[in-house]
């Protein structure tokens, strides 16, 4: 990859800010990137109400695809959906209803129009559905005109069996068959929309590859494989998780301001990997930012917040959590715009305790995990270090709108509110 110099923008770009961890032929795809001939899908399955940020990676390699040149088609998997990706995963999906699955993938598409432009022209970008192709298939037809490319032998052989059967865990039939309905995928959409290039993470690979031999087998033009890394922090957490949940990419599920608080808190080993990654700032910019060291590292990780916030949130949106945050941290103030917690009042007229109340906003995921956090001096209520493990919220502690202020650290804040 090193020796590797591209000549199309594409390649160019991904290389250069880290989105690239295996390629099937890295020079025919780039000479076909180089007269903007890639049309290029991600699948996405319907398996929740929106993405979180574990995708956002591999939407924004489409989106540098259309900025290049060329064409990207956002694939919803409610066909795939139905039986379960087992890669990557260490028990079978739950199966999920199928109006479960439209529920979802109408709230996942939602997140695309941000970064990508939809529609007729040349770049323009498609959203199809493989339940288009996938729900009508006969079953006695698929076996005999697409199973019989595969091996049982090859497919037991890929990571997404072979870890879960080394780790005796059950992997059921209908799974196991996902690769061959991927696979399919990868096929239909060269037939019908001209795709010659899938892209995912790389536990995707082995099903991604198997989707270009099963287009040489069945007569498609030549197909192209690209796949990103699976991103881990510094410290070796994996990226979109968090003690509270998921970082999700829509609104209704986490609020920008909370979204721009993960990316705020961004370990300073991590700075400048993601301004690559996440932002569409130019490459000069993300060197200056990525120079800055002691304190002025929060400057960049600002910067960072805000820029990854805009992207699937808008700009105002972000630029609104920024001023939150500045008005919450840097000048006290206790802003409406925090995430908020709504608690009966009974239950703190019955005398609530602060370990269930930190608890209830969620900055502490139990009441051992508060103590620890009181000894170090990192609960506040207010502004104000809690000492006591013992003590209680009372109604004093309430402001005029019937809210109080509890802090975890200096960059985690939640409202109490009142009800």
């Amino acid at each position: 990859m090193t020796d590797f110099q591209p000549k199309s923008d594409f390649l160019a770009t991904l290389i250069e800010r880290g989105y690239v961890h295996q390629a099937s032929d890295l020079a025919g795809l780039d000479a076909l990137a180089a007269k903007g001939g890639v049309v290029a899908y991600v699948g996405y399955d319907c398996t929740a109400p929106s993405l979180h940020i574990g995708s956002l990676i591999s939407i924004m390699m489409l989106a540098w695809l259309q900025r290049t040149g060329n064409k990207p088609i956002a694939l919803m998997g409610g066909g795939t959906t139905r039986v379960g990706d087992p890669s990557g995963k260490d028990e079978t999906r739950r199966i999920l209803s199928i109006e479960d699955i439209e529920a979802n993938k109408n709230g996942i598409q939602r997140v695309f129009s941000n970064l990508i432009n939809f529609g007729n022209g040349t770049i323009d970008a498609r959203m199809v559905d493989n339940a288009e192709w996938l729900a009508p298939l006969n079953y006695i037809e698929f076996l005999r005109d697409v199973g019989k490319h595969f091996s049982v032998n090859r497919m037991l052989a890929m990571d997404s069996a072979k870890l879960r059967l080394e780790r005796e865990q059950e992997l059921s039939f209908i799974e196991f068959n996902y690769m061959l309905l991927q696979s399919y995928d990868f096929v239909e959409l060269a037939r019908r929309y001209g795709c010659n290039l899938q892209m995912g993470g790389s536990d995707q690979w082995g099903n991604i590859v198997s989707g270009i031999d099963l287009g040489r087998r069945m007569g498609t033009h030549q197909l192209y494989a690209l796949t990103c890394p699976l991103l881990t922090t510094a410290s070796g957490a994996k990226m979109g998780k968090t003690a509270s949940g998921a970082v999700w990419l829509n609104e209704d599920l986490l609020s920008a301001y909370e979204y721009w608080q993960y990316w705020r808190n961004t370990e300073d080993a991590d700075v400048s990997r993601f301004l690559k990654l996440f932002t569409f700032l130019p490459m000069g910019e993300i060197v200056r930012l990525s120079a800055l060291g002691g304190a002025e590292i929060n400057e960049a990780k600002k910067v960072l917040a805000t820029e990854a916030t805009a992207l699937v949130r808008g700009r105002a949106a972000a630029e609104a959590a920024a001023d939150t945050a500045r008005r919450a941290f840097e000048l006290g103030e206790t802003a409406s715009s925090l995430p908020t917690v709504e608690i009966a009042a009974g239950e703190v007229d019955a005398g609530l305790g602060l370990l269930n109340a930190f608890l209830k906003a969620g900055l502490v995921s139990g009441t051992g995990e508060a103590r620890r956090q009181i000894e170090g001096g990192g609960l506040k209520v207010n502004d104000n270090a809690v000492s006591d493990p013992r003590a209680t919220l009372s109604r004093s502690d309430f402001n005029s709108d019937g809210a109080v202020k509890l802090s975890l650290g200096k960059k985690k804040h939640v409202l109490l509110k009142l009800v």
